[in-house]
C-alpha cells in the first residue's frame, strides 16, 4: 500500500508505527522524505496507508523479510518498537544484519537502551526525553539540534547551507528568501557568536536559526 509521494529526500524505514514511531514517519513525510512503514498490525498499516510513501505489514524480526523490503538500501532506520523489548532487540539485530548502516531505536528503558547499543543500534532514543518530531529532524542529520515550541515557532541548530558561505548574514538575505533568523554561528573550537548583519559565515560554521517550524525546516533543506 502506498500513498502518492515524490521525494529527492533519503528514504527513511520506520519500524512500528505507533506513537513514537508515527510521530517520526509523520514528520518525515512533512520533510520531503519517502518513508517505508512497516508494522506487524495490519489495522495500524491501513490506518497509515494513505499517509507514508509505502506501508507494509510484516514481521520485522527476519532478516530475510526486510532484505526482501530493501531495508540494506534504506539510509536510516528507526526501530519504533518500544512495548515489547524481545521484538525491539530482534528487530535491530535483523535490521543491521540486513545491512542497514544507521539504525536509530527507541528504549523504554537504561537496560533496553544498553542492549540496543551492543547489538549494533547507532543512536538509542529515550522518547520521555526525545519526541518523535525532533527525532525525525535529527535522524536525515539536516539538523544538529531541534527544539519546536507550542506557538508553531522552532530554533534549529543546523550546517551553513553553500549558497551563503563567504557572505555577511546581510548579503544572503535569509530573512526575505526563508523567513528565518541567524541569532549564533557556532565555529569550530571556538566559543558561539552573536549574529549579526555583518557576520560572515563559512561552510564550517554551525548556525542557531530560528523561526516559524515550516521555514526552519525549508531552510534546513537547503544545507
Amino acid at each position: 500500500m502506498s500513498a502518492d509521494h515524490s521525494s529527492s529526500a533519503p528514504p527513511v524505514l520506520v519500524i512500528g508505527l505507533g506513537r513514537f514511531g508515527g510521530a517520526v514517519a509523520r514528520s518525515l513525510i512533512r520533510m520531503g522524505h519517502e518513508v517505508l512503514g512497516i508494522d506487524q498490525d495490519m489495522d495500524i498499516v491501513q490506518q497509515w496507508s494513505e499517509e507514508l510513501t509505502h506501508v507494509v505489514q510484516a514481521d520485522t524480526t527476519n532478516t530475510a523479510t526486510l532484505k526482501k523490503l530493501g531495508a540494506g538500501d534504506m539510509a536510516h532506520g528507526v526501530v519504533g518498537i518500544g512495548s515489547d523489548i524481545e521484538a525491539s532487540v530482534l528487530t535491530a539485530v535483523a535490521l543491521a544484519d540486513a545491512g542497514c548502516k544507521d539504525i536509530w531505536a527507541k528504549a523504554v528503558n537504561v537496560n533496553h537502551g544498553r542492549i540496543l547499543e551492543r547489538v549494533g543500534v547507532s543512536h538509542v532514543v529515550y522518547p520521555e526525553a526525545e519526541m518523535g518530531e525532533r527525532v525525525a529532524h535529527l535522524v536525515t542529520g539536516k539538523m544538529m539540534d531541534f527544539i519546536e515550541f507550542d506557538d508553531g515557532f522552532a530554533i534549529v541548530k543546523t550546517r551553513t547551507p553553500r549558497f551563503m558561505a563567504g557572505k555577511t548574514l546581510l548579503q544572503t538575505d535569509i530573512r526575505q528568501k526563508y523567513g528565518v533568523t541567524v541569532v549564533g554561528v557556532k565555529r569550530p573550537r571556538e566559543p558561539m557568536i552573536t549574529a549579526y548583519p555583518d557576520t560572515i559565515v563559512y561552510m564550517s560554521d554551525l548556525l542557531i536559526v530560528s523561526g516559524p517550524t515550516s521555514a526552519v525546516e525549508q531552510f534546513a533543506s537547503t544545507t
